[in-house]
C-alpha cells in the first residue's frame, strides 16, 4: 500500500521529540546566514542572479539534464534588469527557466493555483524549444499509471507509483487550497511547511515530465514565504544534487510507509542545514579575502605572489602550501619559490609551520586577528 492510500492520508504525522531540536538548529543557521549575507555591501542582484542559476543548473542536474549556463545566466541577468560584459545567446528554454525561477521567488504573495503549475511547466516545456521533445508543456499527464523512475533511460529503476488519473485533481485541488492556507498557519513552522509541500506534491506527481523540477519550485516558494524576502542567498538544490541517491531513496522509503515522514523531515532538514552551512562558509571566506587584502599593501608583492594567496584564498591548499606546490602554480624555479614564500612570511601574508625540511608549509592567517598582528 502506497502513502496516498491510507485511510488518513494526507494528514501527515512526525516525532516532535526528533523534529524539533533540528528545527530549531536549522532556524539558528538560517538567521546566520541571512544575518550575514545582509551585511554584504556587494550588489544584491548579483548574488541572487548567482543563486538563482545555481539552484536551475542544478535542478535540472538531478533529473539528468544538462543546461547552458552561460544562456542561463543570460536570460536571469535580462530578466533582473542586469548587464553582463558577454552576455550568452538565450533561447525560449532558458528564457522559461529564468521566468519560472523569478516567479517564484519574487511573487511570494500570488497564491499557487494550478494555472500556475501548468504555465511553469510549459515554459519548462517550452514549444519548439527540443527536436527531440515529446512532453507537451502546461497540460496533466495522462491515463496511463505514472511509475516515478529514476536513473538512465536505458536502465530505469521505478521508485513508486502515484496516485490514479482519476484522483488526480481532486489531490492536486486539496494540495494548492492546503498550500494557501498554510502560509497564515501560525501553528505550522514556515521550513516544516516547505519540507510537507515538497514530499506532498512529489508524491502526487501530477505531470508526465519535470515533476521534480515543479516540486523544487514550488519548495523555492514556500521557502522565500518563510523568510517573507524575495533575495535569495541559497540554492537548495546545489545539496540535493550532491545528495541524490539518499534523495531518491528516502522518497522511495516515506511512499512505502505509515503517513509517519519523520525520517523525510529530518532528512529535509540536514540537507537545508547543509545548504546553510556551506553558504556560510562562502561567505566567511569572502569577508576574510576582503579583509586580507585590505590589510595588505599589494604594491611589495610580485603577480606571481598575488597568484597564489588568491588561490589560497579561494579555498585551494587548506592545508597550507609547500615550495613544490608554489613553484607549479607560480611557473618559478625552486629557489625562486623559496625566495617568494619567504618574502611572504616577512610580510605577515603567510603563516611557516613549525615543522622543517621538506614537511614545511605555509598558510593564511587563520582569522583576521592574526593577520592584524602578522601585518603590524
Amino acid at each position: 500500500m502506497w502513502i496516498w492510500q491510507q485511510d488518513e492520508w494526507p494528514n501527515f504525522t512526525w516525532d516532535n521529540s526528533i523534529i524539533e531540536p533540528l528545527l530549531r538548529q536549522t532556524r539558528l543557521n538560517q538567521g546566520v546566514l541571512l544575518g550575514k549575507a545582509s551585511s554584504q555591501s556587494a550588489d544584491q542582484k548579483q548574488s541572487m542572479l548567482n543563486t538563482l542559476l545555481a539552484n536551475l543548473v542544478h535542478s535540472s542536474a538531478i533529473e539528468g539534464e544538462q543546461l547552458n549556463a552561460f544562456s542561463v545566466r543570460s536570460s536571469l541577468a535580462n530578466k533582473l534588469g542586469l548587464s553582463e560584459a558577454h552576455p550568452f545567446p538565450t533561447s525560449k528554454h532558458t528564457d522559461g527557466l529564468a521566468e519560472i525561477m523569478l516567479d517564484a521567488v519574487e511573487n511570494l504573495d500570488e497564491p499557487l493555483t494550478l494555472e500556475r503549475i501548468l504555465h511553469w511547466h510549459r515554459c519548462l516545456f517550452a514549444e519548439g524549444s527540443s527536436l527531440f521533445q515529446s512532453v507537451v508543456g502546461g497540460q496533466l499527464r495522462g491515463e496511463a499509471p505514472m511509475q516515478v523512475v529514476s536513473g538512465r533511460l536505458d536502465k530505469p529503476k521505478a521508485h513508486f507509483t502515484a496516485p490514479d488519473r482519476t484522483l488526480l485533481e481532486k489531490e492536486l485541488s486539496r494540495f494548492i487550497n492546503w498550500f494557501n492556507q498554510s502560509q497564515t498557519d501560525t501553528s505550522l513552522d514556515p521550513l516544516l511547511r516547505a519540507a510537507l509541500a515538497h514530499f506532498w506534491f512529489v508524491t502526487l506527481h501530477p505531470l508526465e515530465d519535470g515533476n521534480g523540477r515543479i516540486t523544487r519550485l514550488i519548495t523555492d516558494l514556500a521557502l522565500a514565504q518563510a523568510e517573507q524576502q524575495s533575495v535569495r542567498f541559497y540554492a537548495m538544490s546545489v545539496s540535493i544534487l550532491a545528495k541524490r541517491e539518499s534523495y531518491y531513496t528516502i522518497l522511495e522509503q516515506s511512499q512505502k510507509g505509515g503517513l509517519d515522514i519523520t525520517p523525510w523531515l529530518v532528512w529535509f532538514l540536514d540537507t537545508l542545514n547543509d545548504t546553510f552551512a556551506g553558504v556560510i562558509t562562502e561567505i566567511e571566506q569572502t569577508l576574510f579575502k576582503t579583509r586580507f587584502w585590505q590589510q595588505i599593501d599589494q604594491t611589495q608583492l610580485l603577480k606571481e605572489q598575488v597568484k597564489v594567496l588568491n588561490r589560497m584564498l579561494d579555498g585551494d591548499f587548506l592545508d597550507g602550501i609547500n615550495t613544490t606546490q608554489y613553484h607549479r602554480v607560480a611557473k618559478v624555479s625552486k629557489p625562486t619559490a623559496t625566495r617568494h614564500l619567504s618574502a611572504l612570511v616577512d610580510l605577515g601574508c603567510l603563516v611557516k609551520s613549525v615543522a622543517g625540511g621538506r614537511s614545511t608549509r605555509y598558510s593564511l592567517p587563520n582569522n583576521t586577528m592574526q593577520l592584524s598582528h602578522c601585518c603590524t
